[in-house]
């Protein structure tokens, strides 16, 4: 479990595609403190630590995976959110994240608002993904509240902080960015379906 809250950058330092399967290394501050079998949210997608060496380590992302995500999107310097799971008894800062995307979403248009950028994105609602205006969303690892939401399109309003702290600072309209809707709204569309 994770909170949308991220911890830090990191750089992707190698890719290496075996079979079906693609394994990244990531260059972070944070990789001192890692240990193998460790689970970290790599924009927004949990992947577990499969090597350790020096400041970089190793995670490995199965088809699935690369299938329903932009991890298998990923380059050597791209650089990619990262948070370590929570602790139990820690502050709940952003919202509950499961680290498993949804769905991908496409960028549609970045604006300028006086002090923080609006972002709408697109997404297939033929998936049954639903948002609500002040509900919660996670793009690429970030918790987020919805400011506007449509069938197929949600916007989202980005303080400056979370631009320059985050990988939003590098985001571009058609940007193919990774969408986990909020759990308690997954269940009650599930459940509304029957």
């Amino acid at each position: 479990m994770f909170t949308g809250i991220i911890e830090t950058l990191g750089t992707v330092t190698n890719v290496v595609k075996e079979q079906e399967n693609v394994h990244l290394t990531i260059k972070s501050s944070i990789t001192n403190e890692l240990k193998i079998d460790q689970s970290v949210a790599h924009n927004g997608v949990c992947l577990t630590v499969v090597n350790i060496n020096n400041d970089e380590y190793t995670v490995t992302a199965i088809k699935e995976t690369l299938d329903k995500t932009n991890i298998g999107k990923l380059k050597t310097a791209d650089i990619v959110n990262l948070e370590r799971a929570m602790k139990l008894g820690d502050r709940l800062d952003g919202h509950i994240v499961q680290g498993h995307v949804d769905e991908t979403g496409i960028c549609k248009s970045l604006k300028d608002e006086n002090g923080s950028t609006v972002c709408t994105f697109s997404y297939n609602s033929d998936k049954n993904n639903i948002t609500i205006e002040k509900g919660s969303i996670t793009i690429n690892g970030i918790s987020l509240t919805v400011v506007n939401s449509k069938k197929d399109e949600f916007s989202v309003a980005i303080i400056p902080y979370t631009w320059e702290n985050t990988t939003f600072k590098t985001l571009q309209v058609n940007d193919v960015v990774n969408l986990e809707f909020d759990v308690i709204g997954k269940y009650v569309a599930r459940l509304t379906n029957f």
